[in-house]
C-alpha cells in the first residue's frame, strides 16, 4: 500500500460514454475530486450536477494538476488526439503526471505513446476493462494493466473504485495485449451462444430450455446467461456495440497478422458482426445483434 502522501485524491476524466460516465460516477462516489472532459459537452452535465468540474479541453483539464488523468475514448486516433493534439493533454501537462487508459486501442500504439509521454516525465498505464456497461455501473470491472509496478501500485486504491478484478499483467502494452485475448474470446463465444441458439431452433429444440440446460454445464458463460436471453427476446439494446467490437476485432487483427498468426475464429466471429452492420444496421445496436447475422 503506497504512503498517505502517494494516494490519488485528484482525478481528470476524459471520455463520458457508456463506460467512462458510470466509471467517473464512481469515482466521485468514492470521495476523489474529479475534473472532466468530453468531446460533446452535454454528457458531462449529470456529472456536474454530482460534484464534478468541467474543463473547457484535454490541456485545461491537465493545467488543473490532477494526480492522474483517465482516458476512455473510441479508438487509437482518438487517443492520440487526446494526448497530443493542439489542446491535448501535453499541452498543459506537469512532469509527474500519470495517464491511465481505459481505452481499449492497438498495444503497439499504446507503447509508442509511452515513449513520447515518458520524454516529457510522464507515465502511462494501459489499463482496458471488461465487464460491459453493467459491471462499469455496479464498478465491479475487470482491469488489465500494463506499466510501471510503482506507479500501478499507487493507483491500486483509485482503481478499487472502479474495478473488482485488478490485475498488473506486465509493462506498458500488455494491458492492450491482454485486452486483445480478452475480446477474441469475448467475439468467439458469443458465436458460440448464436449459433448454439441457431441449431437449437433447426432442431426444434426450445433455445430457452437449452440455454438454461447448457448454462449449468461445461457451456456455460457470460454470454451465454447474459446475451442469450436478450437474443431470444429480441432486445439489441447496446451494452457495448458491434461498431466498437468491430474495431477491437481489427486491432486483433492487425497485430496478428504483424505476429502471423491465423485466428479462423476470430476471423469469422469478425465476419458475422460485419454482417450484421451491413445488412442489418446494426452497428449501434449491442453485440447480441451478432445474432442476426447467424439466426434463420
Amino acid at each position: 500500500m503506497p504512503e498517505a502522501s502517494a494516494l490519488i485524491h485528484d482525478v481528470g476524466y476524459i471520455g463520458l460514454g457508456i463506460m467512462g460516465s458510470a466509471m467517473a460516477a464512481n469515482l466521485l462516489k468514492a470521495g476523489l475530486g474529479v475534473t472532466v472532459w468530453n468531446r460533446s459537452p452535454g454528457k458531462a452535465d449529470a456529472l456536474a450536477d454530482r460534484g464534478a468540474r468541467v474543463a473547457a479541453s484535454p490541456a485545461d483539464l491537465a493545467r488543473c494538476r490532477p494526480d492522474v488523468i483517465c482516458l476512455n475514448v473510441s479508438d487509437t486516433r482518438d487517443v492520440e488526439a487526446v494526448l497530443f493534439g493542439p489542446e491535448g493533454i501535453m499541452a498543459g501537462a506537469a512532469a509527474g503526471l500519470i495517464v491511465v487508459d481505459h481505452s481499449t486501442i492497438n498495444p503497439l500504439a499504446t507503447q509508442e505513446f509511452a515513449h513520447r509521454l515518458g520524454e516529457r516525465g510522464i507515465t502511462l498505464l494501459d489499463a482496458p476493462v471488461s465487464g460491459g456497461d453493467v459491471g462499469a455501473r455496479q464498478g465491479t470491472l475487470a482491469i488489465m494493466v500494463g506499466g510501471p509496478e510503482d506507479a500501478f501500485a499507487r493507483l491500486l486504491p483509485m482503481l478499487r473504485a472502479v474495478g473488482k478484478t485488478i490485475t498488473h499483467v506486465g509493462p506498458v502494452g500488455m494491458g492492450q495485449a491482454c485486452k486483445a485475448c480478452n475480446q477474441v474470446a469475448v467475439a468467439c463465444n458469443l458465436m458460440g451462444v448464436c449459433e448454439a441458439i441457431a441449431l437449437a431452433r433447426g432442431l426444434g429444440l426450445d433455445p430457452q430450455r437449452m440455454i438454461e440446460v447448457v448454462g449449468g454445464g461445461a457451456g456455460a458463460s457470460w454470454q451465454l446467461s447474459n446475451l442469450g436471453p436478450k437474443i431470444l427476446a429480441g432486445d439489441f439494446r447496446p451494452g457495448f456495440m458491434v461498431d466498437l467490437v468491430l474495431k477491437d476485432l481489427g486491432i486483433v487483427q492487425d497485430v496478428a497478422q504483424r505476429r502471423q498468426l491465423d485466428l479462423a475464429g476470430t476471423q469469422q466471429a469478425r465476419a458475422y458482426f460485419q454482417q450484421a452492420k451491413d445488412h442489418h444496421a446494426a452497428g449501434r445496436e449491442g453485440t447480441q445483434a451478432m445474432a442476426k447475422a447467424v439466426l434463420p
